[in-house]
């Protein structure tokens, strides 16, 4: 199978899941539109945070409500102070709770090699990767401390984080290194209060993100190192948002990292 080929997957359905209130960011295309559509076809209400694809999160939005699920849009720059906190009061407001909030805005801003940094390269770099992430953290954790009854918190690491990353990407991988270390140490604070913190750490995943930075002998490159040979899609890392979203599959676990990289990365 090559970097094109598609496997055909299907999401088993998960009882525990259908009514939870789900806040999914950078939820307009790849892979938080994937996880939006797989949380809709088991019941769930997704609030789904877009920027400025309106007319994808548009038909995410339309998939989850056709397969039975509840969406509402929340439009808002992740990078804005403020959109964390607007964010996940629009969640509250439509869907009276927040039980899950998945952590998958990011980006590469562009591949930059060390000498050409700059104060406001690396400074984007981190408010998308990191900065934000923080701030969803602290505004979904409030959120569920006062709603009571506990809850689910998925981060988005990256394989870029085990091994430095690919052609400068170095900030990048680095950001995502962050994220991963500090989901265990949320993990630890948040326990007492019945909530989960884990993380999704997707290898060569084909999304918009390595469309725009990856040219085509560097996909190659990097699917010469899985296991699996070919790269990975969307759909595929699916089924790792929907057992750490849900209690009855996944309760005695936090602190986690779950590796979704065709066996490129083995812990």
């Amino acid at each position: 199978m090559n970097a094109t080929q598609a496997t055909t997957t299907s999401t088993a359905l998960i009882p525990d899941l259908k009514g939870k209130c789900i806040l999914i960011t950078g939820g307009s295309t790849g892979i938080g539109a994937a996880a939006a559509r797989a949380f809709g076809e088991n019941g769930a209400k997704v609030a789904l945070n877009f920027n400025a694809n309106a007319e994808e999160a548009g038909k995410v939005a339309a998939d989850i409500e056709k397969a039975g699920g509840k969406a509402v849009l929340v439009r808002g720059d992740v990078t804005r102070p403020e959109v964390a906190e607007q964010a996940v009061a629009e969640t509250v407001k439509a869907f009276g709770r927040l039980d899950v909030l998945i952590n998958n805005a990011g980006a590469l801003i562009k591949r930059t090699p060390v000498a050409d940094y700059t104060d406001e390269f690396v400074d984007a770099v981190l408010e998308l990767n990191v900065k934000q992430v923080v701030r969803f953290m602290r505004e979904g954790a409030v959120q569920m401390r006062k709603q009571g009854g506990g809850g689910s918190i998925v981060n988005v690491s990256s394989i870029a984080a085990r091994h430095g990353g690919g052609p400068g990407s170095v900030i990048y991988a680095a950001a995502k290194g962050f994220v991963a270390t500090a989901t265990r140490g949320w993990a630890k604070e948040l326990v007492r209060d019945r909530i989960r913190v884990n993380a999704v750490s997707p290898g060569v995943i084909m999304t918009p993100f390595h469309e725009r930075y990856s040219t085509a002998e560097q996909l190659a490159a990097m699917q010469a190192t899985i296991p699996m040979d070919r790269i990975g899609t969307p759909d595929e890392c699916v089924g790792a948002f929907l057992y750490l979203a849900s209690d009855a599959m996944s309760g005695y676990v936090t602190g986690q990292i779950l590796e979704v990289n065709g066996g490129q990365y083995m812990p």
